[in-house]
């Protein structure tokens, strides 16, 4: 079985039956042709650890999935496909900074408990991350307002993600450290502006410098910190073009993709009083239409960062898993241009099969 072949095989032994389909049409491409997909630097990555005792096609059986893995399932769904698709001396460092930025936003964002309750938890947090007390152990309460029990069983493993946070090397564990910081900075910043909103009395943005702001705090960083783990684990065999111009990049790639989940939760928000958008009004349909626009214009310009950084990156494995929420943004972006002013009362989302379709195409190089 060729390389690419076993790798998109890993991905769909729970997946669906077109994505099933979808395999076939590759296993009829044949494995001279796929082998010319692969590059010699792709190699240097196994697509999955061989369970033991496993025959050579160990790839065709289920994987037995680590406790860490649980979690990222648990609490994610386009992200996960991107994070298993690195190459193993990034993936640590990347999955515990998703789970850590993850729990904090679990926290942030229990809206039956009080922003001050809320904000005190992100303190206790953000103590935790610097070393400064040891992993909170949270209050019944704000466990019990969790209506999820995939958040809940997050914030129950604080402990044993810090304790993981310890083991990495030094310099990934600081990098963890700084971009989880940025996004709790973000996240109380978020609760001090819109504590107090309601659907009746809505809190919007003042200007475009406080949604870029905001965007840059809780996802641009993220762009940041990817890079400079891939150039810190992987060197040149993470891109041979400059670090500060794709950081660059990779910024406005972040700040692109929040940009899409906001318009994206514009209904959502609004009922809860928040309008994330800069409007004098935010129950003015038609200027709400107006600026919801522009930012959509926005936010294609920055997902089409996206496209330009994981062509730059080196390996077929980080380009895939670089480009693919690009790729699921660019079909939100599509649906929300379409919606008129019916997106304002409902919230779009992207079918779970055309998530996987998404991830098919990037196998196989259609990225456009």
């Amino acid at each position: 079985m060729g390389r690419l072949e076993c790798e998109f095989e890993a991905f769909v032994l729970n997946g669906i039956p077109i994505l099933k389909r979808a395999l076939v049409v590759i296993h009829a491409i044949g494995k001279l042709a796929l082998a010319r997909r692969v590059g010699t630097n792709d190699l240097e990555f196994s697509a999955l650890p061989v369970l033991p005792g496993a025959s050579p096609d160990a790839c065709l059986l289920p994987v037995r999935d680590a406790p860490e893995k649980q979690l990222l399932k648990g609490v994610s769904r386009s992200f996960y496909l991107s994070l298993r698709l690195l190459p193993r001396p990034m993936r640590g460092a990347a999955c515990l900074g998703y789970l850590l930025a993850r729990t904090s936003d679990t926290l942030a964002d229990s809206a039956v408990v009080s922003a001050e309750t809320r904000l005190l938890c992100l303190d206790w947090f953000s103590h935790a991350l610097s070393g400064e007390e040891e992993p909170p152990r949270w209050p019944i309460p704000v466990l019990n307002a969790l209506a999820e029990p995939q958040e809940r069983a997050l914030l129950e493993a604080s402990g044993d993600l810090f304790a993981w946070l310890q083991r990495l090397p030094a310099a990934e564990a600081q990098l963890v450290r700084e971009v989880v910081a940025i996004i709790i900075g973000g996240q109380k910043l978020d609760l001090e502006r819109f504590g107090a909103a309601t659907g009746a009395l809505p809190v919007s943005l003042t200007d475009d410098a406080a949604l870029e702001d905001y965007a840059w705090r809780v996802a641009g960083c993220v762009g940041a910190f990817w890079t400079k783990l891939g150039f810190l684990t992987l060197g040149a065999r993470f891109s041979a073009q400059p670090a500060e111009p794709l950081i660059m990049r990779g910024i406005a790639y972040g700040k692109g993709l929040q940009l899409v989940n906001i318009l994206r939760d514009l209904p959502a928000d609004l009922s809860a009083g928040r309008c994330y958008l800069p409007l004098a009004d935010p129950h003015d349909t038609h200027g709400l239409l107006d600026v919801r626009g522009r930012w959509i214009g926005r936010a294609g310009e920055w997902v089409g960062e996206g496209f330009a950084y994981a062509d730059a990156l080196v390996s077929r494995r980080l380009r895939v898993a670089s480009v693919l929420p690009a790729m699921i943004a660019r079909e939100t972006l599509a649906l929300l241009r379409n919606g008129g002013p019916d997106a304002l009362e409902s919230s779009i989302k992207v079918p779970r099969s055309r998530v996987y379709l998404a991830l098919l195409r990037a196998f196989i190089g259609q990225t456009r």
